[in-house]
């Protein structure tokens, strides 16, 4: 559970560091740029953590292992979870918004966990007491009001939600996909994650990025300030995956997401301490739900109590 909300903590830090990036003049400076930003923003996030990742293998002295275990069926189910959340999942949402704005591609995103927990119970056989299903609904319900604010352009609502839709099978997919690739340890979690995050960049950097005509505009961003901040930005992303992925490998994709999606609440809370933004009663009472039902959902009273049992034996240490 430990491993789950960290990754919730740390991609909402994410969240609003790259948030800080795309607000910056060479992403909003005119409208090409704003419809390439998320895609290229994309792009140099994943390829600067696989960058990261690698540094960090190479220092833990399993970089080759990596790239050995990359050709294992356990490996190839791993770059199957990686196409299926990054490349597709993603340029799902990002399309989805472009049709029928964020607020509602907001709503209908935010359902992946309970998709999530559907495939996992089909093909893992995970199983959710009536307690976690009650906490999944709850921190769903928290995103969804948290995310819903009335008004918006909406230019094609069927097309939309065609998109929204995907985004939510990709996402949910590659939790499941990646937690029956590292079932059989063939792949440890960090090496899972030097996998997803190389396939995701080689796939936009030779696949979307082209097709949406964002060459030039790639290779003029890298030249600007707002790459260092997406590189420093990439590093919280890998820690937030690799506790992530570490979160499906000891309690299971279901369990997994259901900690990660509390990242919307903790993004409203670094927004605050970093950046001065003001909070409204809405957000502070969205983000006790998220937090609440997310607990629920992810893990029973006992291994709660285990948790602050042992961070209670920690601090008499």
């Amino acid at each position: 559970m430990i491993y789950g909300l960290a990754s919730g903590i740390l991609w909402g830090l994410d969240t609003v560091l790259l948030g800080v990036a795309l607000a910056m003049t060479q992403f909003v400076s005119t409208e090409e740029a704003i419809f390439l930003a998320p895609f290229v923003s994309t792009f140099l996030h994943d390829i600067f953590s696989s960058i990261w990742m690698s540094i960090y293998m190479t220092i833990k002295g399993k970089l080759k292992k990596t790239f050995i275990a990359a050709n294992t069926k356990s490996g190839r189910f791993i770059m199957l979870g990686a196409l299926l959340g990054g490349p597709i999942g993603m340029t799902g949402y990002l399309l989805a918004i472009k049709y029928i704005g964020p607020a509602y591609t907001a709503i209908i995103s935010s359902l992946y966990p309970a998709m999530g927990a559907l495939l996992s119970y089909v093909f893992l056989r995970e199983k959710m007491k009536p307690i976690s299903i009650l906490g999944l609904f709850i921190s769903i319900s928290g995103i969804i009001i948290l995310g819903y604010a009335p008004g918006g352009e909406v230019m094609n609502l069927g097309l939309g939600f065609v998109f929204a839709l995907l985004c939510v099978i990709g996402w949910a997919s590659e939790a499941v996909v990646c937690a029956y690739g590292m079932k059989e340890d063939e792949v440890s979690p960090e090496q899972s994650l030097q996998i997803r995050q190389l396939t995701s960049a080689i796939t936009y950097g030779f696949l979307i990025i082209p097709i949406v005509k964002g060459i030039k505009f790639t290779l003029g961003v890298i030249q600007t300030t707002e790459t260092g901040i997406i590189l420093l930005t990439a590093l919280a992303g890998t820690a937030s995956y690799v506790f992530y992925y570490k979160g499906i490998h000891k309690i299971g994709a279901t369990k997994a997401m259901s900690l990660n999606i509390t990242y919307s609440a903790w993004s409203i809370i670094f927004g605050v301490v970093l950046l001065g933004n003001s909070v409204d009663l809405k957000s502070i009472i969205c983000c006790i739900l998220i937090m609440i039902g997310s607990i629920m959902a992810a893990g029973d009273l006992s291994e709660i109590k285990g948790i602050f049992s042992f961070k209670k034996k920690v601090g008499e240490v």
